[in-house]
C-alpha cells in the first residue's frame, strides 16, 4: 500500500442548494467559473485536485505553506470579482497535514477526513487550518491567526485543535519566508553563509538558544567589513541543506554549521567550516565554556574563522564597532527567548506577549542592556493596544545605551518617520546598515525610506544590494521595488515589478490598483482593491497612508485619490 506525507485542503461553496434553487443555470455558471480558478491556483502552486464532489474539491500540496497561499488567493480573487459582482461566490476552506494513503489518483485515509470535518466546522469565507498543519507553518507563515481551541469533530475521537487565519502578516524581522527557488550564481570572493545551528539531543527547548546564538555570530562575522556575510534571512531559509548547494544557491565560498547543548552552567559548541566547492572541511572546532563566557567566546571564534577565510588575522581598523554586551547572563538569556517568541508574534498575538514579558524580565536583570529595550518596542508594536508615542521612550533608552545596536537604529529610523523626521530617519537607517552591513532585511527598509524621503533611485541600487546578500528575500522587502518604480512615475514599471512578486500581499495590489488609476485601467483596479481587503476588511485609505510615509505631499494625496476611487473606504 502506498503512502505518502501531504498537505490537505479542503473547501467548498457556501449554500450552493439554495443558490441552485434560487437561479439553476446561472449558479451553474458560476461554479464552471469558480472550478477553473480553484483548480488554476492549486496547479499554479504546485498543488494537484484530487477529488471532486459537486461544489466541493480536494487537493493535495507537497508544502503546506503553498496550500495555505492557495486558499488565501482563491478567497481573494473571488472576493475581486469571481462570481457575481452584487453576490461573490463564498467558500470555506479546512486544511491539515497527515500521512494518506494513495489509490490510484485519490487519497484516502484519516488525514483527508480531518480537512474535510476542518472545513465544514468553518465559517464562509474563513480558512481554517489543524494544530498540526499550523505547527508546520508558524516559522514561516505570511499570515497571522487567531487559536480557536480544541473542537471535538464529526466522527473523530480526539479533539483536534484549530486555527483561523486572520489576515495576511505584516512585514516582521524574523520571518523566514523565501518567495523564489534557490539558483546557482558566482560565487564572491571571502564570502561566508552562516546556516542555524541545531540543537545536539534534539531538545527543542534549546532552540532559542541555537537560533540565537546564530543570529550573534552573523553579527559578529560582519563586522568584518571585507568579508562577504550572507543575510541571516537566506541563511535560516536554507536551514539543514547540503553546504554545496547553500554556496551555489548563496553565491559564497565558505558554509559554517554548527551545533550547541546546554548542560547545566556549560555550553558545549561543534562549530564545522566548509568550502563550497567540492564540500570539503576546511576547519572545525568543539569547545566547551561556561555559559558566562559565551558572548567573549563568540567574539573570539568570529575572529578565528574570518583569520581562516581571510589566510591571515583581519586589521582592527577593518572591522566595525562592537554592541555593548550585557552585564548579566541571565539578561542575555532572557533576550534569546523574546527573540525566539517573536519569531513567531506576527503568527500568534500570545508569542507576542510573551516577547515583550521575556524582554522586560531581560531589562530588569539588566537595566543597561539597549537592545532589551530595542526589541521589546519591536515585539510590543504586533499588538493591537501599541501607542507609538508610549513605545518612543524605549527606542530612544536603547539608543542612549548602546548607539551601535543595528537593530536599535533601524526601529528608531521608523519612529522618526512616523514624525515626519525624514533626515533624521534616513540618518538612523544608514547607521543601522553600516553596523550591520550583512543584513539584508535592513538594507530592504533603508530602501523604503529613500523611496519615501523622494529618492526612489537610490532605493533601487540598495535593493539590489540586498537580493545580492539574499537571493531568497521575504516579499514584504522586494515589493519595495515596485513601490520605488510608483513614487517615480513609471507605471508600467511598477506593475510589472509587483506582478512578479511569487504571491500578492495587500500592500503590492493596493500599488498595482493605483498604477492602473494612472493609466486609466479603473476596472481592473477596483478588482484589485477587493481583492486586497478580503483579507483586511476593515483596511482604509487614511490606515494605508499611515504606513506610506511620502515626504511629497502631492504625491501622498495623489495615492489618496486613486485608491479611494478605486473603491478603497476612506
Amino acid at each position: 500500500m502506498q503512502r505518502r506525507l501531504a498537505a490537505i485542503l479542503v473547501t467548498d461553496i457556501v449554500g450552493y442548494s439554495s443558490l441552485m434553487e434560487e437561479a439553476e443555470e446561472r449558479t451553474a455558471d458560476r461554479l464552471v467559473h469558480c472550478q477553473e480558478l480553484v483548480r488554476g491556483t492549486v496547479a499554479a502552486l504546485g498543488g494537484r485536485v484530487f477529488n471532486t464532489a459537486g461544489d466541493a474539491w480536494l487537493a493535495e500540496f507537497a508544502s503546506p505553506i503553498n496550500a495555505l497561499r492557495c486558499a488565501a488567493e482563491i478567497r481573494s480573487a473571488l472576493a475581486g470579482g469571481g462570481g457575481a459582482e452584487d453576490n461573490p461566490l463564498r467558500l470555506r476552506f479546512g486544511l491539515h497535514l497527515a500521512d494518506v494513503v494513495v489509490r490510484g489518483g485519490d487519497l484516502i485515509g484519516d488525514g483527508v477526513n480531518v480537512a474535510t470535518r476542518i472545513q465544514q466546522e468553518a465559517e464562509p469565507d474563513s480558512i481554517c487550518v489543524s494544530g498540526t498543519f499550523f505547527d508546520n507553518i508558524r516559522r514561516n507563515s505570511p499570515f497571522a491567526f487567531e487559536d480557536l481551541g480544541e473542537r471535538r469533530l464529526k466522527n473523530m475521537v480526539e479533539p483536534i485543535r484549530i486555527y483561523r487565519l486572520r489576515e495576511e502578516m505584516a512585514r516582521h524581522r524574523l520571518q523566514s519566508a523565501p518567495t523564489r527557488a534557490p539558483s546557482v550564481g558566482e560565487k564572491r570572493p571571502l564570502s561566508l553563509a552562516v546556516l542555524p545551528f541545531r540543537v545536539m539531543g534534539g531538545d527543542e527547548d534549546q532552540r532559542f538558544l541555537a537560533e540565537g546564538l546564530t543570529d550573534e555570530l552573523i553579527v559578529e562575522l560582519a563586522r568584518f567589513r571585507r568579508l562577504f556575510v550572507s543575510s541571516r534571512s537566506a541563511s535560516f531559509a536554507l536551514a539543514g541543506t547540503d553546504p554545496v548547494k547553500v554556496g551555489d544557491a548563496l553565491g559564497v565560498q565558505y558554509v559554517l554549521e554548527g551545533q550547541v547543548r546546554r548542560v547545566g552552567d556549560h555550553v558545549r559548541i561543534g562549530l564545522t567550516l566548509t568550502e563550497t566547492e567540492k564540500g570539503s572541511v576546511v576547519w572545525s572546532d568543539k569547545i566547551s565554556r561556561p555559559f558566562a563566557e559565551l558572548l567573549d567566546l563568540l567574539d573570539t571564534t568570529a575572529a578565528r574563522i574570518a583569520a581562516t577565510v581571510f589566510g591571515r588575522v583581519e586589521d582592527a581598523s577593518m572591522i566595525t564597532a562592537r554592541r555593548k554586551p550585557p552585564e548579566t547572563m541571565s539578561a542575555f538569556e532572557c533576550l534569546l527567548r523574546g527573540i525566539e517568541h517573536h519569531r513567531l508574534g506576527g503568527v500568534l498575538e500570545e508569542h507576542s506577549r510573551e516577547a515583550v514579558k521575556w524582554f522586560t524580565r531581560a531589562i530588569e536583570q539588566d537595566p543597561t542592556y539597549g537592545a532589551a529595550y530595542a526589541w521589546r518596542v519591536c515585539a510590543a508594536s504586533d499588538l493591537p493596544e501599541f501607542s507609538f508615542p508610549e513605545g518612543e521612550p524605549d527606542i530612544r533608552r536603547a539608543l542612549e545605551l548602546d548607539p551601535c545596536d543595528a537593530e536599535a537604529n533601524r526601529i528608531a529610523s521608523f519612529f522618526e518617520l512616523l514624525k515626519g523626521n525624514h533626515d533624521q530617519a534616513v540618518t538612523l537607517m544608514r547607521r543601522a546598515m553600516e553596523l550591520n552591513p550583512s543584513d539584508a532585511y535592513i538594507r530592504a527598509r533603508c530602501a523604503a525610506v529613500m523611496t519615501f524621503i523622494g529618492e526612489p533611485e537610490e532605493a533601487l541600487r540598495l535593493l539590489d544590494e540586498a537580493e545580492a546578500l539574499d537571493p531568497l528575500l521575504p516579499v514584504w522587502c522586494i515589493e519595495e521595488r515596485g513601490v520605488a518604480y510608483y513614487a517615480m512615475g513609471r507605471y508600467d514599471e511598477a506593475l510589472e515589478a509587483l506582478g512578479r512578486l511569487v504571491f500578492q500581499t495587500f500592500r503590492s495590489r493596493l500599488y498595482r490598483a493605483a498604477a492602473l488609476m494612472a493609466l486609466d485601467q479603473a476596472e481592473e483596479a477596483c478588482r484589485l482593491v477587493k481583492e486586497a481587503i478580503a483579507g483586511k476588511p476593515d483596511f482604509s485609505v487614511s490606515r494605508f497612508l499611515f504606513q506610506e510615509r511620502f515626504r511629497d505631499p502631492a504625491l501622498r494625496r495623489q495615492l489618496r485619490q486613486r485608491l479611494e476611487e478605486a473603491g478603497l473606504p476612506p
